[in-house]
């Protein structure tokens, strides 16, 4: 759903399999969101932290911006509607199984499921008004949600969407030495270009979460199968 993608690369998905980890079935509709969309989506989420989920939250738009880094210029409201329209209009369907293959929890079968459920413009105050839907609930049950270092995200650099993409990835799990192949990486971040660039984008990625000091170390290897594979180190 969310991706490093390149700037004028946007799809439009329809119904799309997302390649996920685990026994978790996703299908998307809607734009193709890249990190910029993922920072949006986890700054409402957080603005909401203090009210029941599905109740209306307003926040000013200035505010909202400066929470994920960006300026407060006329294109940057710009592209907050735009991304707002864009997270009320996506649809997602996710469908998650237990060990032993039963239904855990099925979300936006019965009723469609968006990652912004509406959202009122007020020009005069410049505020957001907008409701999440409830069933956010149900994905961060059990603790099944990620600790991110927001204030280090901040902090990547510019053009360094891939090092987000991986700061997001490693954040879903505890262990301290986690391993994902090049293969399963690539196809992950919908990235279409050839293995050995990817490869290289995964490097200056890792090197910039080590720069600064989300990870310990990273570094490309053979897996026991001797397939090539990013392993991580945390501190």
């Amino acid at each position: 759903m969310y991706a490093p993608i390149a700037r004028g690369r946007r799809q439009y998905h329809r119904q799309q399999p997302l390649f996920t980890l685990g026994r978790v079935t996703m299908n998307y509709t809607g734009e193709q969101l890249d990190e910029a969309d993922a920072d949006l989506t986890m700054a409402l989420i957080f603005a909401a932290r203090d009210q029941p989920i599905g109740t209306p939250v307003t926040t000013n738009l200035a505010a909202l911006l400066r929470s994920m880094g960006r300026n407060t210029g006329k294109h940057d409201y710009d592209w907050l509607y735009r991304r707002m329209k864009a997270l009320t209009e996506a649809t997602l369907f996710i469908e998650a199984r237990k060990p032993d293959g039963s239904a855990k929890y099925r979300i936006g079968h019965a009723e469609v499921f968006h990652i912004v459920q509406q959202f009122h413009y007020d020009p005069d105050a410049k505020n957001y008004t907008y409701t999440l839907d409830s069933r956010w609930v149900a994905l961060f049950g059990n603790r099944e949600y990620a600790l991110l270092d927001w204030a280090k995200r901040l902090q990547i650099g510019r053009g360094q969407d891939m090092a987000k993409a991986l700061q997001r990835l490693i954040a879903t799990s505890s262990d301290q030495v986690q391993r994902y192949g090049l293969d399963l990486l690539k196809r992950k971040f919908e990235y279409r270009g050839r293995l050995r660039d990817f490869k290289a984008s995964i490097e200056r990625a890792t090197r910039e979460l080590e720069r600064l000091c989300i990870v310990a170390s990273g570094r490309i290897e053979r897996s026991t199968k001797h397939k090539e594979q990013l392993a991580i180190w945390l501190w």
